[in-house]
């Protein structure tokens, strides 16, 4: 159901629009609204349109939103090729904290894109997995649907790994301690140590390079990252900063998630 909440006014932050709303359904309602809008657009002009989407439990308002407006548009989801940004080292499709799974369960169970490519973390090879998903993004991306870590990551290039010029596409993974206590922190895992030690990344060129990043980041814990993107240094301590620094990009946040930014730093547009 469309929440009862206005859009609230952009506001421009670096190079991009910034929305703060009251509560995390309007977020996601809204945010889901605007990327549907982009996917139209560029099929108007290219005939099919590229996305890539985050799997986490902070896009679940943004995937509901997703699909209440489009589970039934057929022709719009026949011109998607969808991809996702990551997958734990190890965890087969099916594993309950597959991101493969979670795609499943937000979005492929409802609808039938042109094609779906998912990463692979159980492949026996890795570096060729890498090679493989490497190859069928070389045509980049149109539009991103990505949120922020609690450490400021982007997919999962954490800050001893991000590179604003990685050489590679797609990547093999260390996770750092502040992003395995993350899923922790989002009830996927009952603790640190059941967390996964690596995964598969698509790293940040994909990002800088794609045609538009939405960003949906709700919750309290998300707050300081906000913050830091938003009016700190475009740093790989802080991969999300990439955000504000892309010419075609907007933030969707809820109140939470907003509460440390200063007002005076928000100018409406």
């Amino acid at each position: 159901m469309q929440p009862m909440d206005p859009k609230p006014p952009a506001m421009i932050v670096g190079d991009s629009e910034v929305f703060v709303y009251s509560s995390r359904e309007a977020m996601g309602y809204c945010a889901a609204q605007q990327v549907i809008e982009k996917l139209r657009r560029v099929i108007s002009i290219k005939g099919t349109v590229r996305m890539m989407v985050g799997c986490a439990p902070s896009q679940d308002e943004f995937f509901d939103g997703l699909i209440e407006q489009t589970s039934d548009d057929d022709e719009l989801w026949s011109k998607v090729t969808l991809f996702h940004m990551d997958d734990y080292v190890g965890v087969t499709a099916d594993h309950p904290q597959s991101f493969r799974r979670y795609l499943y369960e937000h979005l492929l169970k409802y609808v039938t894109p042109r094609q779906a490519n998912l990463i692979s973390g159980e492949a026996e090879d890795l570096e060729a997995e890498a090679s493989r998903y490497s190859a069928l993004l070389e045509d980049g991306v149109d539009i991103i649907c990505l949120g922020f870590g609690e450490n400021g990551h982007v997919a999962f290039n954490d800050p001893p790994v991000a590179q604003f010029d990685d050489p590679y596409l797609v990547k093999i993974v260390t996770l750092d301690t502040a992003c395995r206590q993350q899923q922790v922190n989002d009830g996927c895992f009952p603790s640190i140590e059941t967390v996964p030690m690596q995964a598969l990344t698509v790293t940040l060129p994909v990002f800088i390079k794609a045609g538009f990043l939405s960003a949906v980041v709700p919750g309290e814990r998300k707050a300081q990252a906000v913050y830091e993107a938003l009016t700190g240094p475009f740093t790989t301590q802080l991969p999300a900063s990439l955000v504000i620094r892309h010419k075609a990009s907007v933030i969707h946040l809820d109140a939470a998630a907003a509460s440390l930014l200063p007002k005076s730093f928000l100018k409406s547009e």
